[in-house]
């Protein structure tokens, strides 16, 4: 059966399908009602098009640690390639609970307060759907990851926003507090943050949770860049008085391991709240990747240095592409963790980045995404000048877009 777009005038509700809400939370649909293609898409399609190296998209471009690799290839071999338990396979969450408690003095149970997921984008939507609905507020920091506002708007909720405030991209605290109603059911945190790759200040964090508490809201924070920051704590806000009892905690091996591909994340907290977000995410895919559970487990016991030598690696990249930027005449704004750089373009007379992004490819050899685009309309015009690179490549690909950016001037 094909079913058609409705038509004014027949008698079903006027109100958006469930995929007009979702599309319309990632700004995919224009004000006509036509549906585009997500600015990653179209952006890597015109990268292949002008033979631009793409630093559009964040994902690495080398794989993750061989003993991690080899842990899967074994599974696989010995025939760990069945539906895992829905809640994830023990060797995984206990090795989860092992981590939070290492390096955050953290202690979930590994039986009640910690599930397993496909990526850590499935458990955001899984919370968000568990709790937020219509009639409730979900709150994000803006600019924001895409995918916060699509399953908002799928969930039916309302999506509201606090802005992050140039030059430090911090939040504003009177704003924050302003960003709060009676609504607000969650408020979603990304820290580090994409795409702006701020590591948020305890103030900030403390004034989450104050707000959190008074409101009677409940916090989700994802942290898959935790520990991938530059010179700068990761400091999870589970670990901030009054926040643990209403806080989901999720991360994912994607980031740290690079195996994004892989898609095993995971989310922790309090077993109510952990059971109720399991409900939802059972029906979602109920297991995730058998064979790779047990290898990221042995991942997340690596010692301690692996973890500071990834940070310090991508730090020199970071590094490495901020060069090629500050050559190009572009404003920097030096990221303290995550994947990804964002330069204001105005410094070069620029002021349209979507429009800019469209160009860059063929311009300059190189694809990155417009910061407009995780943004709601106020917040488009405060970032419009504003691109965003990903810099987790391999050190080769980034010299040579690094070079390829130092001549954009002389394009223009």
């Amino acid at each position: 059966m094909t079913l058609l777009p409705r038509s004014p005038g027949t008698s079903r509700s006027a109100a958006p399908e469930p995929w007009e809400r979702t599309a319309r939370g990632a700004n995919l649909l224009a004000e006509g009602g036509d549906l585009g293609v997500t600015i990653f898409e179209e952006i890597t399609g015109l990268a292949l098009q002008h033979g631009a190296i793409n630093l559009g998209q964040g994902f690495p471009d080398e794989d993750g640690p061989a003993e991690i690799l080899d842990a899967a290839r074994a599974a696989i071999s010995n025939g760990e390639n069945q539906y895992a338990p829905g809640k994830g396979q023990p060797v995984l969450r206990t090795a989860i609970a092992r981590h939070q408690e290492r390096f955050y003095g953290l202690t979930p149970d590994a039986e009640t307060d910690i599930i397993v997921s496909t990526g850590a984008t499935e458990t955001i939507a899984s919370a968000i759907l568990a709790f937020a609905g219509p009639g409730d507020e979900v709150l994000t920091f803006e600019p924001f990851y895409d995918s916060y506002g699509a399953v908002i708007g799928l969930s039916g909720a309302t999506h509201t926003t606090a802005p992050l405030i140039a030059p430090e991209w911090q939040p504003d605290l009177a704003s924050l507090e302003d960003s709060f109603s009676e609504r607000t059911r969650v408020v979603v945190l990304n820290n580090p943050h994409n795409p702006m790759g701020i590591v948020f200040s305890r103030e900030a964090l403390e004034k989450v949770v104050e707000l959190a508490t008074r409101y009677d809201a409940l916090i989700v924070t994802d942290e898959v860049y935790e520990h991938l920051t530059f010179g700068v704590p990761h400091l999870p806000i589970a670990t901030l008085p009054g926040a643990l009892e209403r806080t989901l905690t999720i991360s994912s091996a994607g980031k740290t391991f690079s195996l994004t591909g892989w898609k095993i994340g995971w989310l922790s907290g309090p077993a109510d709240l952990v059971a109720r977000v399991r409900t939802v995410k059972s029906f979602l895919t109920y297991s995730s990747g058998s064979p790779f559970q047990g290898a990221v487990a042995l991942g997340l016991g690596l010692p301690d240095e692996f973890f500071t030598s990834v940070a310090e690696t991508l730090r020199r990249k970071r590094d490495l592409l901020t060069e090629g930027l500050l050559s190009a005449g572009l404003t920097v704004n030096q990221p303290q963790g995550g994947y990804f750089v964002t330069a204001d373009t105005s410094a070069i007379g620029i002021t349209d980045a979507v429009a800019f992004a469209r160009r860059l490819p063929e311009l300059a050899g190189v694809a990155a995404i417009p910061v407009p685009v995780f943004c709601h309309p106020d917040g488009a015009v405060r970032t419009r000048s504003l691109l965003r690179f990903a810099f987790c490549k391999k050190f080769d690909v980034l010299e040579e877009a690094a070079s390829r950016l130092s001549a954009l001037q002389g394009k223009l």
